[in-house]
């Protein structure tokens, strides 16, 4: 009897520990008395979100701060997924994430898979070269090999320079690789939205870029969500006021440095 009861009692601890277990992938889990939302993100992208090399291992950032503001005004807590940008979407359709922000813009592509807030951010491209590489204009790109963030809007704009100028288009999963490549002469120039580029620029002193004009709406960045998900109007409605109260204003200054 002894044995049967400690055989009993193993297999409800097994089965625990089995439940326990499975609900660790899933979005939209409760801790506590709050639910917790998945943000899915690619933290390579400062000052939108990364994280900072010595300091921490905590993904900070213009969109982490928004996504926890937004998110305490509706009663939930984040946690942060960090992955390839080309893989966001993705995330939503599968079902391992409630959201994505990272400075993704709402392309008519994208539509037709996951669902978008109103635009929280506009912004514009850049070209990033070597100060030494003769790249002042679209016109010098010609027979340049040119880089971009895989999955990112900026493989789009390459597609539409190379119609008006021949170029090779490469892609990379992370802005660093970009860059790095840049440095080491693989690339000839890259495609960057500029707030993140100027980050870069600071620091690369070899590096210097110029502005590509744009569809402002286009190059502009929302909230996805999962198609037909109840957080879109949710989130919007936070947004709006956010946008009308100042603070949403409050957090572009902390983070760009300036009114934008």
């Amino acid at each position: 009897m002894k044995k049967a009861l400690v055989i009993v009692a193993t297999m409800i601890m097994m089965v625990g520990l089995l439940a326990a277990c499975g609900t660790g992938e899933k979005a939209n889990k409760k801790s506590g008395d709050k639910k917790v939302l998945v943000m899915a993100t690619s933290a390579d992208y400062p000052p939108f979100e990364y994280v900072e090399t010595g300091k921490s291992d905590d993904i900070i950032g213009f969109d982490v701060d928004l996504a926890n503001a937004l998110a305490k005004k509706l009663g939930y807590e984040v946690k942060v997924k960090d992955m390839d940008f080309s893989g966001l979407v993705q995330s939503l359709k599968s079902g391992q994430a409630d959201f994505v922000l990272a400075g993704m813009s709402p392309t008519e592509k994208r539509k037709k898979n996951v669902d978008f807030s109103d635009i929280y951010y506009t912004a514009s491209h850049l070209i990033i070269s070597k100060k030494d590489s003769g790249i002042e204009t679209l016109e010098d790109l010609k027979g340049k090999t040119v880089g971009v963030q895989l999955g990112s809007i900026q493989e789009g704009k390459a597609d539409e320079i190379n119609k008006q100028v021949p170029i090779k288009i490469e892609n990379r999963d992370r802005i660093p690789d970009l860059i790095q490549e840049l440095k080491s002469g693989r690339l000839d120039a890259a495609i960057i939205e500029d707030t993140v580029a100027k980050g870069f620029l600071e620091k690369e002193q070899e590096l210097n870029g110029f502005a590509i004009s744009d569809d402002p709406d286009e190059a502009g960045s929302a909230i996805a969500f999962p198609k037909n998900s109840d957080l879109t109007e949710k989130f919007n409605k936070e947004l709006k006021k956010m946008k009308e109260n100042g603070e949403l204003q409050e957090l572009i200054v902390k983070w760009f440095g300036g009114e934008q």
